[in-house]
């Protein structure tokens, strides 16, 4: 079981006056018809898509990106993407600040979540994830195999799979040690010679004024609360994905070299991009 990063105190919630409550309830209503009316008709879309196209997915990924993109816009977060997302057959591995992650890495890539088992079962989360081609996995030496054979089925379709190798959120000012059991899948047979790993770092800036770990969600932080916060500013923050030259599996001997090399990477733009907004 994943051990939560709880080494940082949460900022102090900020007094929400009658504009703040105001543009939280719109921007909360808008999201609900945005992310529910999407999944329906992507529901509608994948009636359609499985029975033509099985594991590939050329049509709802781009209603998935196209939800992420306006979540952001209603969150008030500006988007930039830096560097050049790969177009190889592969995965993409990055830094894990806060449930925003997902609309943000889905918003600037076509990507495919690699999550623990758990969340399957979580009300309304699980069914969000299944429906947009989630992978769910089991931690356990026993569930291995199996989980390499999924891994080789939905990379070698084409898929981009994304895990977060910290293995839980921080409040995004640093890069934690990437865990290697994941990027052990790499290395069988088939994949190795045929697989990229992309390391990718999100950066957040918070609103003006506000404290800079105000988008982190860590710990035992509540939802609800933090959702709340992050609608509130009349003017939000922003965030940068940075995505890294790919690093090719072959090139590197196992699977704790390709880990480490992934976390420099990670750990070397994520570093350079919060500077420049110090």
């Amino acid at each position: 079981m994943t051990t939560p990063w709880n080494e940082s105190t949460p900022p102090a919630a900020s007094r929400i006056g009658v504009l703040g409550w105001l543009r939280v309830v719109l921007r909360a209503a808008a999201l609900i018809v945005l992310v529910f009316g999407a999944l329906a008709v992507l529901l509608l879309v994948r009636l359609i898509e499985r029975p033509l196209c099985g594991l590939h997915r050329p049509v709802t990924p781009s209603i998935t990106k196209f939800v992420c993109r306006n979540g952001l816009r209603i969150c008030g977060i500006g988007l930039r993407v830096r560097g050049a997302p790969m177009r190889s057959r592969g995965a993409v591995v990055a830094n894990h600040t806060s449930w925003l992650d997902i609309f943000v890495l889905n918003a600037s890539k076509r990507i495919y979540f690699v999550s623990k088992s758990e969340v399957a079962g979580w009300p309304g989360i699980g069914w969000l994830a299944r429906a947009t081609g989630t992978v769910f996995i089991e931690r356990t030496p026993a569930r291995a195999r199996a989980q390499t054979e999924l891994f080789q089925a939905r990379l070698m379709a084409g898929h981009k799979l994304l895990f977060f190798p910290e293995g839980t959120s921080t409040d995004g000012q640093q890069v934690l040690p990437f865990k290697t059991t994941l990027f052990q899948s790499f290395f069988g047979d088939t994949l190795r010679a045929a697989i990229w790993v992309q390391p990718a770092a999100v950066v957040f800036h918070a609103p003006a004024g506000a404290d800079r770990r105000f988008y982190g969600w860590w710990g035992d932080m509540d939802f609800g609360p933090h959702l709340i916060q992050s609608l509130t500013p009349a003017r939000g923050g922003s965030v940068d994905v940075i995505y890294c030259p790919p690093l090719k599996v072959s090139d590197f001997a196992d699977r704790k070299a390709l880990a480490r090399a992934a976390e420099e990477a990670v750990r070397a733009a994520h570093q350079s991009v919060a500077q420049q907004h110090q």
